[in-house]
């Protein structure tokens, strides 16, 4: 495809598409089933059944952090499309549903016979902290051959999961993507995911944010573990050598945008009550791509990114409840 092509989307994500199960908690049931608490831990099909009928009382919707992304981003108004996998079954068709009820172009991989639509457990504690627990399913199964050339090449910027690499052909499949959006002039962003996702893929990470990415995000705890370092400066200096742009969340106390000429601060939207966390990165993602693909300061890019979080952390539920597009300023 020609690179002068003007973009059809602003922001084309691929992700492990999921299901949503979400119930609240007490810290009891996190330890009496073992789960760490905060983190995003890979189960099988069994222990996945098994906590799914310890939950009780759930709330089933789709879900996944690059979709939940794009679902933001058309909330806002932007354009954007989502590729990833599921399978020919109720909870896929939920999924792909959900995103085309929200302007979101959904891009399925083929399907793949007896291997289900993948979910997320997620365990909300009363301090709003998320713990998930993840099957997979069919979203593994993401390859090279299910990425839609032509969508990802008409993508101003390509936003990718770091947990894609928890699968060898997945992990190809983010290489190729991030190939074609490139050799369109198109711009490849990174989310970190969580911190036990880099601590597995430390080395990969360092060499994508060196080589390959052009904007990433992360929390401070990721970002942390990234560089192997203690404080927060010598993590900011590190990823202010390698990379062209990083926006670095740090709950409460705001962001830190970082590019090789300025660090800009700014701060988080007050919140009455935050009752879930679950979704507060991705839809900051969301809320600075759509800023940046506008070409508006990083600043304002950051208070859009601000704006999206708050909503999303306020109720229960990864993606947003109005549409973003009425709160901005």
């Amino acid at each position: 495809m020609d690179v002068s092509t003007a973009p059809e989307y602003d922001v084309v994500g691929v992700g492990n598409a999921l299901v949503d199960v979400i119930a609240h908690a007490d810290d009891g049931f996190i330890h009496q089933h073992e789960l760490v608490k905060g983190s995003m831990t890979l189960v099988d099909t069994d222990r996945a059944l098994y906590l799914y009928r310890a939950l009780g009382t759930a709330v089933e919707m789709s879900g996944g952090s690059a979709a939940n992304t794009m679902t933001g981003v058309a909330s806002l108004g932007g354009r954007a499309a989502y590729l990833g996998k599921v399978s020919d079954d109720d909870l896929g068709n939920v999924f792909g549903h959900d995103l085309r009820a929200v302007g979101v172009q959904f891009r399925p991989g083929a399907p793949e016979a007896d291997t289900p639509t993948g979910r997320c457990i997620i365990v909300v504690t009363p301090d709003a902290q998320r713990t998930m627990n993840t099957y997979l399913g069919v979203s593994s199964l993401l390859q090279p051959s299910d990425i839609h050339e032509e969508t990802v090449a008409l993508g101003r910027v390509l936003y990718m999961e770091g947990y894609l690499y928890d699968r060898p052909a997945a992990k190809e499949a983010f290489r190729h993507a991030a190939a074609i959006a490139h050799g369109n002039g198109r711009q490849v962003s990174l989310t970190l995911s969580d911190s036990f996702c880099v601590d597995r893929h430390r080395d990969d990470f360092r060499a994508l944010v060196s080589d390959e990415v052009d904007i990433l995000f992360g929390n401070e705890d990721e970002l942390l573990s990234l560089y192997e370092v203690e404080s927060f400066e010598q993590a900011v200096q590190a990823v202010r050598s390698d990379c062209h742009l990083a926006v670095i969340t740090m709950g409460k106390d705001g962001c830190v945008v970082v590019t090789r000429d300025e660090v800009v601060r700014a701060r988080a939207e007050p919140v009455e009550q935050v009752l879930d966390t679950t979704g507060a990165g991705d839809l900051f993602a969301a809320g600075f791509l759509f800023g940046y693909t506008r070409e508006r300061p990083l600043v304002e890019c950051a208070k859009l990114g601000a704006i999206a979080a708050a909503e999303v952390i306020s109720h229960v539920g990864p993606r947003p409840l109005v549409e973003l597009k009425t709160l901005l300023p």
